[in-house]
């Protein structure tokens, strides 16, 4: 049984297939929207149109996994945590980002925002999702 997905969904989910992270973009105010949505949540405008993302981006904020918030498919991953990002474009968006423990954290905690980028990873269940990955220092 095939799930018939919403057009937005449909699209940006085809578009990690073939490498590229979309979201979309308002002509009116230039708003970038990730993940996609049809209104500019701007200006309100209706007309936004696709946009790949640069996904560079910066993370402000580092949250570890606690026991009931993470997710056992998330194993695959290996060390993360969730944190505040934002992306050149403007939006800012709870994310998962990978290579981050406990050491690590206290690490970065004080050189926030520190550099990230987003990438495509392969998740259980055959399809992809955006996760982001901290830059080399």
């Amino acid at each position: 049984m095939s799930i018939k997905l919403e057009k937005v969904v449909e699209t940006f989910y085809e578009s990690l297939e073939e490498g590229k992270i979309m979201g979309r973009k308002c002509p009116c105010c230039g708003n970038v929207e990730f993940p996609p949505v049809y209104a500019c949540n701007k200006c309100g405008s209706l007309e936004t149109e696709w946009y790949e993302i640069s996904g560079k981006a910066k993370m402000h904020s580092i949250v570890m996994p606690a026991a009931l918030s993470s997710k056992p498919e998330y194993k695959k991953l290996g060390k993360f945590a969730y944190g505040e990002v934002e992306l050149e474009e403007g939006t800012r968006l709870n994310a998962v980002v990978r290579g981050i423990n406990k050491k690590k954290r206290k690490e970065l905690s004080d050189k926030l925002p520190v550099n990230c980028h987003a990438s495509i990873f392969q998740r259980d269940g055959g399809y992809k999702t955006v996760v982001f990955d901290l830059d080399e220092e």
